[in-house]
């Protein structure tokens, strides 16, 4: 006959089995691209802004110091600490039409605003880890106030961007992990119904 505490140890042992064989196949830690893999600690000075919207420089530097600082994958330090650099700069603002008015094709509806991010991961001596563009997407309404719909569509377009790059030096994949048409839009393989489950909600394609 078992005796009570013979019971409760095995019946330990038995969850810790379980709870040990559940964990299998999971890594403890950041899953860092292998390039990054010796930078614990990480600058961000402020991006270069190459475009004429004059807030650029600083919506998008704030967007993926506070991404990052959120992640928690790196620790931001002083250029002067850091194992590592990221140096980024704002290419170019896209827009295009996605939709006419009814009774006239030339007016335009609806407007997608795209932002380009060119980035270097350098380390002090000048080495580099990573290179690559990062790109982020909204769309607007034309409306009679398209001054502050526009200001918005540029904070929003550049978040996305922000977050395409802080995941690609956090988890080592971006936007560019799909397939991009000729207009630069993110899209799924066809009838590939886990690569779409799997894109970030910033990435996923819309729905119209």
């Amino acid at each position: 006959m078992i005796s009570y505490t013979g019971f409760v140890r095995a019946a330990v042992f038995a969850v810790v089995a379980v709870v040990f064989s559940n964990c299998a196949g999971y890594q403890m830690g950041a899953s860092r691209p292998a390039a990054m893999e010796g930078v614990k600690t990480l600058a961000v000075p402020l991006f270069r802004n190459n475009t004429l919207e004059p807030r650029a420089s600083s919506i998008v530097s704030n967007n993926v110091v506070r991404l990052l600082h959120n992640d928690g994958t790196y620790k931001l330090v002083d250029s002067s600490l850091a194992d590592a650099v990221l140096k980024g700069t704002i290419t170019r603002f896209d827009r295009r039409q996605l939709r006419s008015a009814r009774n006239n094709s030339l007016r335009t509806r609806e407007l997608e605003l795209r932002v380009w991010i060119d980035y270097t991961v350098e380390t002090r001596t000048g080495a580099v880890l990573m290179r690559g563009t990062a790109n982020g997407s909204t769309s607007l309404f034309l409306d009679p106030n398209f001054q502050l719909t526009e200001r918005q569509g540029i904070d929003d377009a550049s978040l996305r961007a922000a977050e395409d790059l802080v995941s690609r030096l956090c988890e080592g994949w971006g936007s560019d992990a799909f397939p991009v048409d000729a207009s630069g839009q993110v899209v799924p393989v066809a009838g590939d119904a886990a690569a779409r489950s799997a894109m970030p909600g910033f990435m996923q394609p819309r729905v119209r």
